[in-house]
């Protein structure tokens, strides 16, 4: 037995919406992709695609990007937090997105918001923190679905959308 197997930290799941205790540190990052659901997003893709036909018909050169890639969807950055309680017990949560890099200290207190994930082996997530050593709320944002699509291709969607109501709207007159 190495003596690497002796001091192994063990590390917790806390199963409670608010832990509190002492930052411990972050570790490695990795990055995950957002889920996009294929029916919104075939419909906003054809919208804009009417809107971008007509754009090429006026001669307006349109930036497109491929179905395949907005289907692929944003990619949010994953960061394991440890957080010590008093009785000096390390949990790790998942933290969506990033914080400023001044915003915690090793040893700093904090209070962390949590909420389950849907895949149960994965750890808590991390909705919200206060840092309490300095009273700074934080909340970490991870890319949507709106945000990875983008201003030009909704704005698009929507005037591909209203056309398509006022043609309808003459059709049925």
């Amino acid at each position: 037995m190495d003596d690497v197997d002796l001091h192994r930290e063990q590390i917790l799941r806390h199963v409670g919406p608010v832990i509190t205790g002492r930052f411990a540190g972050y570790q490695t990052s990795y990055t995950r992709d957002v889920r996009i659901g294929q029916p919104l997003l075939m419909g906003v893709f054809l919208a804009a695609g009417l809107i971008q036909l007509i754009g090429g018909l006026l001669r307006m050169k349109p930036g497109r990007r491929s179905f395949k890639e907005l289907k692929k969807g944003p990619e949010f950055l994953v960061t394991p937090v440890r957080v010590r309680d008093d009785l000096g017990q390390t949990y790790e949560v998942e933290m969506h997105g990033q914080l400023p890099q001044s915003a915690l200290h090793r040893g700093d207190l904090v209070q962390l918001t949590t909420s389950p994930q849907k895949d149960p082996h994965l750890p808590v997530r991390l909705v919200r923190l206060v840092n309490l050593t300095t009273m700074q709320p934080l909340t970490p944002r991870i890319p949507t679905m709106w945000s990875h699509l983008g201003p030009a291709l909704l704005l698009q969607a929507v005037l591909g959308l209203i056309l398509v109501a006022a043609v309808a709207a003459g059709v049925m007159r």
